[in-house]
Protein backbone atom coordinates (compact mmCIF):
# COMPACT_ATOMS: atom_id res chain seq x y z
CA UNK A 1 0.00 0.00 0.00
CA UNK A 2 1.38 4.20 -0.91
CA UNK A 3 0.14 6.92 0.85
CA UNK A 4 -2.39 8.86 -1.13
CA UNK A 5 -1.87 11.85 -3.31
CA UNK A 6 -2.33 14.67 -0.30
CA UNK A 7 0.95 13.12 1.63
CA UNK A 8 3.36 12.36 -1.48
CA UNK A 9 2.17 16.08 -2.73
CA UNK A 10 1.95 18.22 0.27
CA UNK A 11 4.92 16.63 2.74
CA UNK A 12 7.28 16.38 -0.31
CA UNK A 13 6.84 19.62 -1.81
CA UNK A 14 7.58 21.75 1.46
CA UNK A 15 10.07 19.69 3.62
CA UNK A 16 7.49 18.84 6.47
CA UNK A 17 6.40 15.43 6.16
CA UNK A 18 5.59 14.32 10.11
CA UNK A 19 3.22 17.45 10.23
CA UNK A 20 1.77 16.55 7.12
CA UNK A 21 1.84 12.86 7.90
CA UNK A 22 0.00 13.05 11.44
CA UNK A 23 -2.70 15.27 9.93
CA UNK A 24 -2.94 12.94 7.11
CA UNK A 25 -3.08 9.75 8.86
CA UNK A 26 -5.17 11.31 12.21
CA UNK A 27 -7.47 13.78 10.92
CA UNK A 28 -7.93 14.09 7.14
CA UNK A 29 -11.01 12.77 6.41
CA UNK A 30 -11.99 11.76 9.69
CA UNK A 31 -15.70 12.64 10.78
CA UNK A 32 -15.66 15.53 13.43
CA UNK A 33 -18.72 15.06 15.87
CA UNK A 34 -17.82 18.24 18.01
CA UNK A 35 -18.92 21.55 16.69
CA UNK A 36 -16.47 23.47 17.91
CA UNK A 37 -13.96 21.25 15.86
CA UNK A 38 -15.96 21.77 13.43
CA UNK A 39 -16.11 25.11 13.16
CA UNK A 40 -12.07 25.32 13.62
CA UNK A 41 -11.58 23.02 10.38
CA UNK A 42 -13.66 25.44 8.46
CA UNK A 43 -11.94 28.62 10.21
CA UNK A 44 -8.40 26.82 9.29
CA UNK A 45 -9.64 26.37 5.86
CA UNK A 46 -10.75 29.80 5.42
CA UNK A 47 -7.84 31.59 6.60
CA UNK A 48 -5.55 28.77 4.36
CA UNK A 49 -6.92 30.87 0.93
CA UNK A 50 -4.04 31.75 -0.92
CA UNK A 51 -1.03 30.07 1.67
CA UNK A 52 0.03 26.76 2.15
CA UNK A 53 -1.64 24.53 4.42
CA UNK A 54 1.83 23.68 5.68
CA UNK A 55 1.39 27.35 7.40
CA UNK A 56 -2.21 26.46 8.92
CA UNK A 57 -1.33 23.07 10.23
CA UNK A 58 1.90 24.85 11.68
CA UNK A 59 -0.30 27.75 13.41
CA UNK A 60 -3.35 25.36 14.12
CA UNK A 61 -2.75 25.44 17.82
CA UNK A 62 -1.95 29.42 18.08
CA UNK A 63 -5.11 29.85 15.77
CA UNK A 64 -6.79 27.59 18.59
CA UNK A 65 -5.55 29.60 21.30
CA UNK A 66 -6.35 32.84 19.86
CA UNK A 67 -9.90 32.34 19.02
CA UNK A 68 -11.14 30.66 22.37
CA UNK A 69 -10.30 27.01 22.11
CA UNK A 70 -12.84 27.37 19.04
CA UNK A 71 -15.96 28.21 21.17
CA UNK A 72 -18.39 29.22 18.63
CA UNK A 73 -20.38 31.12 21.51
CA UNK A 74 -17.24 33.16 22.39
CA UNK A 75 -16.19 34.46 19.07
CA UNK A 76 -19.73 34.52 18.24
CA UNK A 77 -19.38 37.56 20.48
CA UNK A 78 -16.25 39.31 20.01
CA UNK A 79 -16.29 43.24 19.35
CA UNK A 80 -14.02 45.52 17.42
CA UNK A 81 -11.20 45.14 20.52
CA UNK A 82 -11.10 41.24 19.42
CA UNK A 83 -11.20 42.19 15.85
CA UNK A 84 -8.01 44.48 17.05
CA UNK A 85 -6.16 42.07 19.01
CA UNK A 86 -6.43 39.14 16.25
CA UNK A 87 -5.30 41.46 13.56
CA UNK A 88 -2.33 42.32 16.33
CA UNK A 89 -1.54 38.44 16.45
CA UNK A 90 1.21 37.16 14.45
CA UNK A 91 0.78 33.64 14.92
CA UNK A 92 -2.18 33.65 12.92
CA UNK A 93 -2.95 34.78 9.73
CA UNK A 94 -4.01 39.00 9.95
CA UNK A 95 -6.37 39.46 7.62
CA UNK A 96 -8.87 41.57 8.60
CA UNK A 97 -11.48 39.73 5.84
CA UNK A 98 -11.05 36.71 6.88
CA UNK A 99 -11.20 37.65 11.04
CA UNK A 100 -14.47 39.33 10.22
CA UNK A 101 -15.76 36.27 8.15
CA UNK A 102 -14.74 33.68 11.22
CA UNK A 103 -17.06 36.01 13.44
CA UNK A 104 -19.50 35.97 11.04
CA UNK A 105 -19.39 32.81 10.35
CA UNK A 106 -19.97 31.67 14.42
CA UNK A 107 -22.82 33.47 14.83
CA UNK A 108 -24.60 31.99 11.56
CA UNK A 109 -23.59 28.79 13.05
CA UNK A 110 -25.41 29.50 16.26
CA UNK A 111 -28.24 30.54 14.34
CA UNK A 112 -28.05 26.96 12.52
CA UNK A 113 -27.60 24.96 16.17
CA UNK A 114 -30.67 26.83 17.68
CA UNK A 115 -32.43 25.68 14.44
CA UNK A 116 -30.92 22.03 13.88
CA UNK A 117 -29.38 21.21 17.71
CA UNK A 118 -26.03 21.23 16.32
CA UNK A 119 -23.75 22.24 13.35
CA UNK A 120 -23.08 19.19 12.66
CA UNK A 121 -26.42 18.36 12.29
CA UNK A 122 -27.23 20.79 10.19
CA UNK A 123 -24.38 19.26 7.80
CA UNK A 124 -25.89 15.85 7.86
CA UNK A 125 -29.19 17.20 7.52
CA UNK A 126 -27.52 18.42 3.82
CA UNK A 127 -25.67 15.03 3.16
CA UNK A 128 -25.41 13.55 -0.01
CA UNK A 129 -25.17 16.83 -1.88
CA UNK A 130 -22.83 17.36 -4.56
CA UNK A 131 -19.53 19.38 -4.37
CA UNK A 132 -21.51 22.13 -6.33
CA UNK A 133 -24.76 22.09 -3.49
CA UNK A 134 -22.72 22.03 -1.00
CA UNK A 135 -20.17 25.68 -2.31
CA UNK A 136 -23.90 27.02 -3.12
CA UNK A 137 -25.50 26.18 0.57
CA UNK A 138 -21.74 27.40 1.85
CA UNK A 139 -22.38 30.61 0.12
CA UNK A 140 -25.29 31.12 0.84
CA UNK A 141 -24.90 30.71 4.44
CA UNK A 142 -21.77 31.57 5.29
CA UNK A 143 -18.95 34.37 4.74
CA UNK A 144 -15.42 33.97 2.48
CA UNK A 145 -16.21 30.67 1.11
CA UNK A 146 -15.44 29.32 -2.39
CA UNK A 147 -15.33 26.18 -4.09
CA UNK A 148 -12.09 25.28 -3.08
CA UNK A 149 -12.49 25.66 0.19
CA UNK A 150 -15.75 24.46 0.97
CA UNK A 151 -14.58 21.42 -0.87
CA UNK A 152 -11.72 20.86 1.57
CA UNK A 153 -13.79 21.40 4.52
CA UNK A 154 -15.91 18.75 3.26
CA UNK A 155 -13.79 16.32 1.85
CA UNK A 156 -11.36 16.72 5.35
CA UNK A 157 -14.38 16.40 7.57
CA UNK A 158 -16.16 13.31 5.67
CA UNK A 159 -19.09 14.43 3.76
CA UNK A 160 -17.67 14.26 0.59
CA UNK A 161 -15.43 11.67 -1.23
CA UNK A 162 -11.77 11.32 -2.04
CA UNK A 163 -9.25 12.52 0.88
CA UNK A 164 -8.09 9.16 0.55
CA UNK A 165 -7.39 6.81 -1.52
CA UNK A 166 -8.47 3.34 -2.03
CA UNK A 167 -4.58 1.98 -1.86
CA UNK A 168 -4.15 4.46 0.99
CA UNK A 169 -3.90 2.25 4.16
CA UNK A 170 -6.24 5.35 6.04
CA UNK A 171 -8.89 5.15 3.54
CA UNK A 172 -9.69 0.90 5.05
CA UNK A 173 -9.43 2.75 8.74
CA UNK A 174 -12.37 5.09 7.31
CA UNK A 175 -14.04 2.74 5.37
CA UNK A 176 -14.79 1.10 8.66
Amino acid sequence: MSYCNYIQQNATLDGDYLLHKKYHDEQYGFPIEDDNELFGRLLLEINQAGLSWTLMLRKQEHFRRAYDGFAIEKVAQYGEADVARLLADAGIVRNRLKVNAAITNARRILELQAEYGSFKNWLDAQHPLTKEGWVRLFKKNFRFVGGEIVNEFLMSTGYLPGAHAPDCPIYTVLAK
